[in-house]
C-alpha cells in the first residue's frame, strides 16, 4: 500500500481543529493573533510530551532535580540577564499602511504588503510588561519572562544547599514563557505565548566542550526514540557572528517542518556569564565549593532548550500519513504510543445495554491504567477511522460473542492487523504492546481474526 507522509501545515491545522487538538484562542471574538487553545486531544499530546521530557531528563537520572519558579521575578533578574537591554529585535514601519516588520527577516527595502516607503529600523524590546500592584508607575513594573533559564539561575545555591548535589549536575524546568514577537505565525510553530522544556546543567570549567556534546546527543536521541524520523532531523552548528556574546557554541537541532527546515531545540554552551551576572547584581555569591579540594569556582553552563509547542508540531507533522484505502483515504497519526491522546478505545458494536455494560466495565478497567477513549458512534468502520485519525495505538471492540466467550478483538492502528484475546488476558496484553512487543505474538487462548 502507498503511502504519503508529505504534508501541508493547512492540513495540520484542519486535523487539528477538526478533532479536537489546538482551537484559535478566543475564537468567538474572532479570535487573538497567534494564541492558541489546546483542546480535550491537544492537552493530552502536550502533557505526554513534558512528561516523556522529565521523564528522560530527571526521572529517570540521578544528576538532574526539577523545579517549578515564579512567572513574576523581581525586575533586576531581567537587568542582570541582560534581557532590559538587550533582548530586541530590529523594527521598521511602513509609512503606508502602517504594518510593521522585522527588518532582519525582510529581503527587500519597501513593505512586503504595500510596497510602502520603511522607516529607519529601531530596536522594540520583547518583554511583556505589567505593573505590581495599585500604582502603575516605573517604580511598579515587572514583566512577564520570556524563558524559564534564569529561574533556574536564581535559585542556584538554594538547589545546592537543599539537595547536596555535586557537579556535574543539573536542574530541569518547564513552563510558560512569553515574547512579544513581531512575526509570528506557521501556526504554533512561534507564538507569543509559549511552553518551554530548560535544562541547566552545571560543570566544571574544562569539562564543558565534553558535556556540550554529550546533551547533543542525548537530545537528538530524544526524538529519534520517540519516533522522528531520521531524515526528518539534522543539527545546525550557529557561525561565530549569530552567537550570543557569552555563549562558546551552539547548536541547533532542526527538525523539516512543513515550512522548511527550522529550529526544534537549542543546545549551547552558556560558559560562566549567567551565575557571575547574578552574583554580581545581587552582590550574593553563587559559587560552587568543591568538598575535595575546597576551591570556590562558578560552574559552566550546558543549556538544551525546547519548546513544547514546537515539539507538539513536529510530532504531529512526522506521524501524519495519507493511505489509499479502497475509495477514500485513511489518514493516520503514527505517534509514538507513550504521546498518543488515548492508549486505547473501547467500541461497543451495538448501543444494546447488554453490551454496553460490558464495553463500560471493561472501559472502567483499562482507564485505571492508561488514558482511554470510549466511542459507540457510527459503524465500527468509521470509528476505526477516527481513532487513527487521531493516533489512537489500538482499539478493542466488544461484540456479541463476548457476551458468550468472555472475548473481544484488538485492532492496532499501523497495520490494521486484528486479534481475539480472552477479557482476561487484555489488561496484560495492552500493556505489553503499548511496550512494544510485536501484535502477531498472541497471549494464550488468542486467535487471528
Amino acid at each position: 500500500m502507498s503511502e504519503i507522509n508529505q504534508v501541508g501545515m493547512e492540513k495540520i491545522v484542519s486535523l487539528c481543529r477538526r478533532r479536537g487538538f489546538i482551537f484559535p484562542s478566543s475564537e468567538i471574538y474572532g479570535g487573538l493573533s497567534s494564541c492558541w487553545d489546546y483542546g480535550p486531544l491537544g492537552v493530552e499530546i502536550k502533557r505526554n510530551v513534558k512528561e516523556a521530557w522529565w521523564r528522560a531528563m530527571v526521572q529517570n537520572r540521578d544528576d538532574v532535580v526539577g523545579l517549578d519558579t515564579s512567572i513574576l521575578m523581581h525586575p533586576n533578574v531581567w537587568k542582570a540577564s541582560g534581557h532590559i537591554d538587550g533582548f530586541s529585535d530590529p523594527l521598521v514601519d511602513c509609512k503606508n499602511c502602517k504594518l510593521r516588520w522585522r527588518a532582519d527577516e525582510l529581503k527587500i527595502t519597501v513593505c512586503p504588503t504595500c510596497g510602502g516607503e520603511l522607516t529607519e529600523p529601531r530596536q522594540f524590546n520583547l518583554m511583556f510588561k505589567t505593573f505590581m500592584g495599585p500604582v502603575e508607575d516605573a517604580a511598579n513594573i515587572v514583566y512577564l519572562r520570556p524563558e524559564t533559564a534564569q529561574g533556574i539561575f536564581v535559585n542556584f545555591q538554594n538547589v545546592v544547599n537543599t539537595t547536596r548535589k555535586k557537579l556535574p549536575f543539573g536542574i530541569a524546568q518547564t513552563g510558560k514563557s512569553f515574547r512579544n514577537e513581531i512575526t509570528t505565525g506557521n501556526f504554533i510553530f512561534r507564538s507569543r505565548e509559549f511552553e518551554q522544556m530548560e535544562l541547566e546543567f552545571f560543570v566544571i570549567p574544562g569539562t564543558d566542550i565534553k558535556w556540550h556534546e554529550y546533551w547533543r546527543n542525548e537530545r537528538m536521541n530524544w526524538y529519534l526514540k520517540l519516533g522522528i524520523k531520521p531524515e526528518n532531523l539534522h543539527f545546525r552548528e550557529h557561525a561565530k557572528d549569530e552567537l550570543a556574546h557569552y555563549a562558546k557554541g551552539c547548536y541547533d537541532i532542526e527538525f523539516l517542518f512543513p515550512m522548511g527546515w527550522a529550529e526544534l531545540e537549542g543546545i549551547a554552551n552558556r560558559c560562566d556569564f549567567d551565575l557571575t551576572q547574578h552574583s554580581k547584581f545581587s552582590g550574593k555569591s553563587l559559587e560552587y565549593q568543591d568538598s575535595e579540594s575546597k576551591e570556590h569556582i562558578i560552574p559552566y553552563v550546558i543549556e538544551p532548550s525546547a519548546g513544547v509547542d514546537r515539539s507538539v508540531l513536529a510530532f504531529l507533522c512526522n506521524a501524519y500519513y495519507e493511505e489509499p484505502d479502497k475509495e477514500e483515504i485513511r489518514v493516520v497519526l503514527r505517534l509514538h504510543p507513550s504521546l498518543a491522546p488515548f492508549k486505547v478505545t473501547v467500541l461497543p458494536l451495538s448501543r444494546k445495554e447488554n453490551l454496553v455494560k460490558l464495553a463500560k466495565d471493561i472501559h472502567t478497567g483499562l482507564r485505571e491504567c492508561w488514558m482511554t477513549g470510549y466511542d459507540d458512534s457510527q459503524s465500527v468502520g468509521r470509528r476505526y477511522r477516527r481513532q487513527d485519525e487521531i493516533g489512537t495505538p489500538y482499539c478493542v471492540t466488544i461484540d456479541f460473542d463476548s457476551l458468550e466467550d468472555n472475548q473481544v478483538t484488538i485492532r492496532e492502528r499501523d497495520s490494521m492487523k486484528q486479534v481475539r484475546i480472552p477479557i482476561r488476558e487484555l489488561q496484560k496484553t495492552i500493556g505489553a504492546k503499548l511496550a512494544g512487543e510485536s501484535f502477531e505474538v498472541l497471549p494464550p487462548g488468542g486467535r487471528c481474526l
